[in-house]
C-alpha cells in the first residue's frame, strides 16, 4: 500500500470501474437513543407531483437519530386540534403536522407545526413557498427544520455530495443530494477525474482531470459549467484543497522535485511553496480556521500525518499510532481529524480527538479511502470496497450510525466529497 501512496502523490491513481446509476441508502447502524417522532401525512399532498411526506420521513430515518412512530394513514392539517397526551402514550416525543396549499404563480405553500411533546413547549411553525420542480429540495429543508429543532444542531439533508463514476470509457463527475436520489452530471470526460473538493460557498468544485492527457487542477463553476485552469505546471498537479475563505487552494506539485505542497489563488496566480522536504508531501487540508495545513508525508520513513503553518514554517507530526496513516480531514469545528489508518492489514476510517490525541477506528471494512466530513461534523462520507466493487459509505463520528450508498446497477463509485451547508 505504500506504493499506492506514492502513486497517489503523483496523481496516478487508477479509478475503478463505475456504473451510471443513482444511489440507494442502506442503514446498517443507528444511534443508541433515537428520538421517537411521528410525521403525519401532509394535508393536500395530492396537489404535488411527488409526495413530500415520504422524503421527510426517509431523511430522518436514515440519519440514525430518529425512530419513526406510525401516525396512521389520515392526513392531518397543521392547524388541527391535537391531543398530545394520546401521542405521548404512544411513545412519541415529537409530532409534525403540515398542510399544502396552492400559492400564486403556480407555486405551493407548505405550513408545518412541530410539537416537542417531551419538553411540552409551544409548537414551532414554519412556512415554505416552493415551485413544483423543487419538491425534493423542500422536503430536505423540512427535515432540516425538524432536525435542528429537536437536536439543536443543523440538519444536513439539503446538502449535496460529489463523487466520480465511470461507465465504460466515460468518466463523470456527479453532484447529488445527500440521500443519493437526485444525481446531476457536472462533467463528462473520456479521461479520469479525481479528487473533487467543494468551495466553501458550494458554488464551485476543484478537481484533477486528465482530459489534456496529464493531471491538471481545474476549478469548475456549477452554475455555468465553466472550467478555470488553476495549476498546469510541469509534472503532476494534484490534491486540491480549498482555504476556508474560498480565495486560494493548497495543491501538490512535482514541478521542482518530488511531490511538494503549495498554495495558489483560485484564478491560478500567486503560487507559494508552503513546505519543503526531500520526501513526498501530499493530501493537504486546511484547518477550519485557516491557520494550518494538515498533510500526509513519508518524511519519517512511513506515511504519517503532519501539520505546518499555512504561511510556511516547521512541520510537526500529528499521528504516532501505527505505521500507515494518510488522508487527513478536519471536522468543521476543528476538534476531530478523520483519516485512513492501516490496522492488521485493513485500511479503515479512523478519528482522532486532536485535544486528547485519543484514536477510534470507526469502520469494520478493509479498503477505505477519501473520508469527507458532513458540514455539521456528525457524519463522515468515504469510499470503500465491498465484494470487489466500490461503494460509498458514511459513519457517524462516534461509530454508532453506519450507512451504505450503493449504485443500483451494481457498479463502483469513488472519490466522494460532502458539500457545505446551503448558502442563505
Amino acid at each position: 500500500m505504500f506504493k499506492a501512496f506514492r502513486l497517489m502523490a503523483a496523481s496516478l491513481l487508477l479509478v475503478a470501474q463505475f456504473a451510471h446509476a443513482q444511489l440507494t441508502v442502506e442503514i446498517t447502524g443507528a444511534g443508541a437513543n433515537r428520538i421517537p417522532v411521528a410525521i403525519t401525512n401532509f394535508s393536500g399532498e395530492g396537489l404535488l407531483p411527488q409526495a413530500l411526506t415520504g422524503i421527510v420521513r426517509s431523511d430522518l430515518e436514515r440519519s440514525g437519530l430518529f425512530r419513526l412512530v406510525d401516525p396512521g394513514t389520515t392526513q392531518v392539517p397543521e392547524n388541527a386540534a391535537i391531543d398530545l397526551t394520546q401521542w405521548k402514550e404512544r411513545g412519541t416525543d415529537a409530532l409534525a403536522l403540515a398542510s399544502i396549499l396552492p400559492a400564486p404563480g403556480g407555486r405551493y405553500e407548505v405550513r408545518m407545526r412541530l410539537y416537542d411533546i417531551a419538553r411540552q413547549g409551544k409548537p414551532d411553525g414554519m412556512i415554505f413557498v416552493f415551485a413544483p420542480s423543487t419538491v425534493r429540495e423542500t422536503g430536505h429543508r423540512i427535515a432540516d427544520f425538524i432536525h435542528e429543532k429537536l437536536t439543536g444542531e443543523k440538519g444536513i439533508y439539503s446538502t449535496r455530495i460529489a463523487y466520480v463514476v465511470k461507465s465504460g470509457s466515460r468518466f463523470e463527475l456527479k453532484v447529488d443530494d445527500a440521500d443519493g436520489q437526485n444525481p446531476r452530471t457536472a462533467l463528462r470526460s473520456s479521461e479520469p477525474i479525481i479528487s473533487p473538493t467543494w468551495s466553501p460557498d458550494g458554488t464551485r468544485l476543484a478537481y484533477v482531470s486528465f482530459q489534456a492527457k496529464k493531471p491538471i487542477i481545474y476549478v469548475h463553476s456549477l452554475a455555468t459549467g465553466a472550467q478555470t485552469v488553476v495549476a498546469n505546471f510541469k509534472g503532476s498537479n494534484s490534491a486540491p484543497a480549498w482555504a476556508p475563505d474560498g480565495k486560494k487552494l493548497a495543491v501538490v506539485l512535482t514541478k521542482d522535485s518530488s511531490s511538494q505542497i503549495y498554495t495558489i489563488n483560485a484564478d491560478g496566480s500567486g503560487l507559494t511553496r508552503v513546505a519543503g522536504s526531500s520526501a513526498i508531501d501530499t493530501e493537504p487540508q486546511f484547518s477550519p480556521d485557516g491557520q494550518y495545513l494538515y498533510f500526509t508525508s513519508d518524511r519519517g520513513g512511513s506515511p504519517q500525518i503532519y501539520r505546518v503553518p499555512a504561511g510556511g514554517g516547521n512541520a510537526e507530526r500529528v499521528t504516532f499510532e501505527g505505521s500507515y496513516n494518510v488522508t487527513p480531514r478536519l471536522s468543521p469545528d476543528g476538534k476531530t481529524m478523520a483519516y485512513v489508518s492501516r490496522n492488521n492489514g485493513r485500511f479503515q476510517v479512523t478519528a482522532m480527538d486532536l485535544a486528547s490525541r485519543q484514536v477510534q477506528i470507526l469502520t469494520d471494512s478493509s479498503r477505505d479511502e477519501s473520508p469527507s466530513f458532513a458540514p455539521n461534523g456528525r457524519m463522515i462520507l468515504y469510499a470503500s470496497e465491498i465484494g470487489g466493487r466500490g461503494v460509498l459509505s458514511a459513519v457517524s463520528v462516534d461509530g454508532r450510525v453506519k450507512q451504505k450508498l450503493s449504485g443500483q446497477a451494481g457498479g463502483d463509485v469513488r472519490e466522494p466529497a460532502w458539500g457545505p451547508f446551503n448558502q442563505p
